[in-house]
């Protein structure tokens, strides 16, 4: 019996026994306890009738009840589903964050490493940038040196040039004077000639000076008397006079002559064009 059920049962009980005392006392004062009777049963029939409707209607509430319990049971039942499907689907998204959490710290630790690696690569990518402009200004370097190799070769080839021609034609003259020479019945030995230890009288300047500050070419040559071997002083009168040593003629031409220091010049001073050579100093004037 439900707590409804229950109640109810005693509240008919409580209004039984309050009518019974009721009944009691009109049986007790009443005149005519006949007709108090039958009131009485009529009354007591009529509880019992409501008593009966009052018992339907409580079979009524607790059949309604056990539909409402039988209800409200697959009710609960469908909640608890429920409420375990939530939770499952709450361990899966707890399990799918905490997998989410460590891709996140593997992805951040690899973003560390890339961001490190490429720290370094920049790094190494700035110094090969730099030895890059090294190099590239050291080959600018050497492309000026190639240059101006270059144009010392092809000044040391037409040099050359010229040399070759000049001992070709040395050669020549010096076939023709050995001829000469035998023809007159003369030796064509120059050991035995006299007059080359010391040169003519003669003045001339220097036209060209080689980077080596020895050798250098002169304005005059074997028109003027000179010959491979004479030895000419080397001095200047500008600003203010100035000897500078001696030169060795190692070359001639009939207008020029090549000829190198010998030893090196007082104090290592440079050579200039416009300095003299002569065979004797210039008196000054």
């Amino acid at each position: 019996m439900t707590f409804v059920g229950k109640i109810l049962v005693f509240i008919i009980t409580a209004l039984s026994l309050v009518f019974l005392g009721v009944s009691t006392v009109v049986f007790t004062t009443a005149s005519n306890w006949k007709e108090a009777t039958k009131k009485q049963q009529e009354a007591v029939t009529k509880l019992q009738t409501a008593t009966n409707d009052l018992k339907s209607q409580i079979a009524s509430a607790e059949a309604e009840s056990t539909k409402l319990q039988a209800k409200h049971k697959a009710e609960l039942k469908v909640q608890e589903d429920q409420v375990a499907n939530l939770q499952a689907n709450i361990d899966k998204l707890t399990g799918e964050r905490t997998e989410a959490l460590k891709a996140f710290e593997v992805a951040q630790e690899n973003a560390k490493s890339a961001l490190l690696e490429a720290n370094a690569e920049k790094q190494e990518r700035d110094q090969l940038r730099e030895q890059k402009a090294a190099v590239e200004k050291q080959a600018n370097e050497y492309k000026l040196r190639q240059t101006e190799l270059n144009d010392r070769i092809r000044e040391l080839e037409r040099s050359l040039e010229t040399a070759t021609k000049n001992a070709n034609d040395l050669r020549d003259r010096v076939a023709r004077f050995s001829t000469l020479l035998r023809q007159n019945g003369l030796s064509d030995d120059i050991s035995t000639l006299k007059g080359l230890e010391s040169p003519p009288v003669v003045q001339g300047e220097v036209s060209r000076v080689e980077a080596d500050n020895r050798s250098m070419e002169i304005t005059i040559g074997s028109d003027d008397g000179l010959v491979p071997g004479h030895e000419l002083l080397l001095y200047r009168v500008k600003p203010q006079p100035e000897y500078l040593g001696r030169i060795k003629i190692i070359s001639v031409d009939p207008d020029q002559s090549v000829g190198r220091v010998i030893g090196s010049t007082i104090n290592g001073k440079k050579v200039k064009e416009g300095d003299i050579v002569s065979s004797t100093f210039r008196p000054r004037s």
